[in-house]
């Protein structure tokens, strides 16, 4: 890998960071402060389903920078994203059976923009943990129409360190 491509990827992983990072209070703002949403449980439950994924996402660019910055290493902190992944999964289905009640008990402003937060989540969850949901350069758009949908920076990653460690102990 020449330097120039290099110092391009190393932009790109800094800004998808920051991009993810920034969207937590930024949404914040944009959703209860300046459109009202009210800040009721089932919102607030949905809003922080969705801030976690977004953290995790820019803890995971932000570790693949550190990877580059040295070929060949592993993913620093794999094990992390590993745990990440069942934790996550494990606080979207509590997250949204929770906001699930609430939508049933008191339909509205107070609890479907929690549903749709935590869809949102969902959806975040999948595109960090299994297929690449967003496709936002040339190359991405031109392996989508190709290839249709790829596997997850993160997901293959995470499949590495486990082939990486099953190699290690023989299992």
């Amino acid at each position: 890998m020449n330097d120039r491509f290099r110092s391009r990827i190393r932009r790109r992983l800094r800004s998808l960071a920051w991009l993810e990072l920034l969207n937590v209070p930024l949404q914040a703002v944009v959703w209860f402060g300046v459109v009202g949403l009210p800040m009721t449980a089932a919102n607030m439950v949905g809003f922080t389903l969705f801030a976690v994924l977004l953290v995790v996402g820019a803890g995971y660019w932000l570790a693949k920078l550190r990877q580059i910055s040295a070929p060949g290493a592993p993913l620093p902190g794999a094990e992390i994203f590993a745990v990440a992944r069942g934790a996550s999964l494990l606080l979207l289905a509590a997250g949204l059976l929770f906001i699930a009640g609430k939508v049933v008990a008191a339909p509205g402003a107070g609890s479907w923009a929690g549903l749709v937060f935590g869809l949102v989540a969902v959806l975040e969850y999948v595109n960090y943990f299994h297929v690449q949901l967003m496709y936002d350069t040339v190359e991405d758009l031109r392996y989508l129409r190709s290839h249709g949908l790829r596997r997850a920076h993160l997901a293959r990653d995470l499949a590495v360190r486990r082939r990486s460690r099953h190699a290690r102990t023989g299992h």
